[in-house]
């Protein structure tokens, strides 16, 4: 094999390195060490879970391609890890965290958390005009490119991704025709970008409280959904059997199985029958995306379920079970960063990190005039940023009892995405042209 390749193309094996590298995690979280204990008030288990799986991609023991030579043909293959990952340990998290939520407590919330989601597609829409009119001082090319190859179409892309999601991302790159022979850099952009953000806003879970003080916040809401999801767990908490387990895991998978047939035939069915859907350009594109509906049908199914006796599987560990599933996510979608590829498009890189900065700061003086907690200020980005297959890992960081939160945001980003988007798209081609 190439010398490129990683040291691991088998998934099963690559998937046994990750539940080890978790299982060393959280031996070192729990030791009676002073050294561990010194460094875990500082560093957030979920952080290091996300981050080390990326340290073990850039000294090449894992990777999500390779290649290999079959019938004298070299052919590239992929981990399938991250589709299995977002496809059965994603929903099922939801569904074994929302099926105790209490649905009154969660539209207590208020008007605070929609806010701070809206704060977040704002900034994300302009941002991005800002950030090319900086990058664009420094580096004129990015300006100067015209018709399929100008930069203001591929930063229509990221802007779809960072406002919904892939299927956001790939309308962009429908409506506006970008180059797809530059399409990488882009890509690149969106992954390292994003995830250095992710990464951030997982390490700053650690320092919530402090920093609720400075926002002088008013977290009663949260802090109450959370209590009553705990008084439920400890009034319903018994010794967990096989038979518990059984019905726990059977039903949550079952119900995952019917969410992704369901989610398919949906997205089929409106694809062949809506044209609006079906065409890529329409801002309701992303109901065509099967994702979408698996999301938004296991976040349902949870929501249902607590309404049954299925809620107190609560009292066996179920947001539990979801918790080590999540951290299972976290560490694949952890493979997904380049470490080696953080310089390859300096410029691209800059802007991205330009954009994201105007994103966080918007989202920053907004929590601090409305006193929004960082809870609603993270959630609320990642909503956006990091669609439905993070913002549910972010909102569980601070309780599971939240998962459902971060699941719904992002179903809204997915519905605003592709708006937010092109709106952002020729606000950065009116730069484009004025500074040329």
């Amino acid at each position: 094999m190439p010398a490129h390749n990683p040291l691991v193309t088998n998934d099963i094996v690559l998937f046994g390195m990750l539940a080890g590298l978790l299982a060393l995690i959280f031996y070192t979280a729990g030791s009676r060490n002073s050294f561990w204990q010194k460094f875990y008030r500082i560093v957030p288990a979920l952080f290091l879970a996300y981050m080390l799986p990326a340290v073990l991609r850039a000294l090449g023991i894992v990777g999500e391609t390779w290649t290999a030579v079959e019938g004298g043909e070299t052919v590239v293959r992929h981990s399938h890890l991250y589709h299995i990952a977002t496809r059965l340990l994603l929903p099922s998290a939801l569904i074994l965290m929302t099926l105790s939520i209490d649905l009154k407590a969660v539209f207590n919330l208020g008007w605070r958390a929609l806010l701070m989601f809206f704060t977040g597609t704002v900034g994300i829409m302009l941002g991005g005009p800002l950030a090319l009119a900086l990058t664009g001082l420094m580096f004129p090319e990015l300006l100067h490119a015209s018709g399929n190859d100008a930069t203001w179409r591929g930063l229509a892309t990221l802007a779809g991704s960072w406002i919904g999601g892939g299927a956001n991302q790939t309308a962009m790159l429908e409506i506006f025709h970008y180059n797809k022979a530059l399409y990488g850099g882009m890509l690149l952009t969106d992954i390292v970008v994003a995830n250095l953000w992710m990464a951030t806003l997982l390490f700053g879970i650690k320092y919530a409280p402090r920093i609720d003080r400075w926002l002088r916040a008013d977290t009663s809401s949260i802090d109450e959904l959370v209590r009553k999801t705990e008084a439920f767990a400890r009034e319903n908490n018994r010794i967990p059997g096989l038979r518990d387990y059984m019905i726990m895991l059977g039903v949550t998978l079952f119900a995952v199985a019917l969410s992704l047939v369901a989610s398919q035939g949906i997205a089929g069915y409106l694809k062949a029958h809506v044209p609006a859907i079906a065409d890529h350009k329409s801002f309701l594109s992303s109901l065509g995306s099967p994702f979408f509906w698996l999301i938004g049908l296991a976040t349902l199914a949870g929501i249902g379920f607590s309404f049954t006796p299925l809620r107190k599987l609560e009292g066996v560990g179920a947001s539990k079970i979801g918790s080590v599933f999540i951290y299972f996510l976290v560490a694949v979608i952890g493979m997904k960063i380049d470490l080696n590829k953080i310089l390859e498009y300096p410029e691209l890189i800059l802007l991205g990190l330009i954009w994201m900065a105007f994103h966080a700061a918007l989202l920053v003086m907004v929590a601090k005039w409305t006193r929004s907690p960082y809870f609603f200020m993270a959630v609320g980005s990642q909503a956006n940023v990091g669609g439905a297959a993070s913002a549910p890992i972010v909102a569980s960081a601070f309780h599971p009892a939240l998962a459902g939160v971060g699941a719904l945001l992002a179903i809204l980003g997915y519905i605003v995405g592709t708006v937010g988007a092109m709106a952002s798209a020729w606000l950065m081609a009116w730069i484009t042209e004025i500074m040329k």
